[in-house]
């Protein structure tokens, strides 16, 4: 238990998570992991950051070859089978995270993984048809491109979260708030997630 501010940030893809997430932390002035947390969990585990950012998000995690580092082997000799060594890295340092900082933490199951800490864990969702709008505008992707892609990531990021945390991704009764994204748009949807966790006595800035 600490008294920290995390906000752990599950989204579905082409909601705009990942933006609402920054917007709350320039909002609250707090650091935002996502990309970085890859870097980190390298760092420490001596594997290059290749490793985590090709396999993110997914439950397959087997290519180990020609990715250790530094030569520590201390994962490596623990027993755990390859999948489930880079997710205890990367569980390692989402808890150092949390211990000694506020934080807003984006995906990688954190909700599960500080499940035994305070921390106001939201699930941002929007409905398909604005996430292919969006997606069109964005990354200029026709329909049919978009909702391949929606799929894909969706499917994906729901294969990783209900393997590691024999949970169900996406379902509200495993969040604190789940919001959708289209109706106040970003600002407002972060701004929304900020009142409602100090109301919960969950943000404590």
């Amino acid at each position: 238990m600490t008294g920290n501010t995390i906000i752990n940030v599950g989204r579905s893809f082409g909601s705009g998570g990942g933006y609402v997430a920054k917007a709350i932390g320039k909002m609250l002035g707090l650091p935002v992991y996502d990309n970085e947390l890859i870097s980190r969990a390298a760092e420490r585990s001596g594997y290059t950051a290749d490793i985590f950012s090709r396999e993110e998000e997914k439950r397959s995690l087997f290519s180990l070859s020609g990715f250790f580092a530094s030569g520590r082997t201390s994962y490596m000799d623990s027993g755990y089978s390859k999948d489930a060594m880079l997710f205890n890295i990367q569980s390692e340092v989402i808890r150092d995270i949390a211990s000694r900082e506020s934080a807003i933490i984006i995906g990688r199951c954190a909700d599960y993984i500080l499940r035994d800490m305070d921390c106001l864990d939201v699930f941002i969702c929007a409905p398909e048809e604005f996430r292919i709008k969006r997606l069109g505008e964005i990354e200029g992707l026709d329909r049919d491109q978009a909702e391949a892609l929606i799929r894909r990531k969706d499917r994906t990021r729901e294969t990783y979260y209900n393997y590691y945390t024999f949970g169900n991704w996406g379902v509200a009764s495993n969040y604190d708030l789940c919001v959708d994204s289209s109706i106040l748009g970003i600002e407002g949807t972060a701004e929304f997630i900020i009142e409602f966790g100090r109301k919960a006595g969950l943000v404590k800035i």
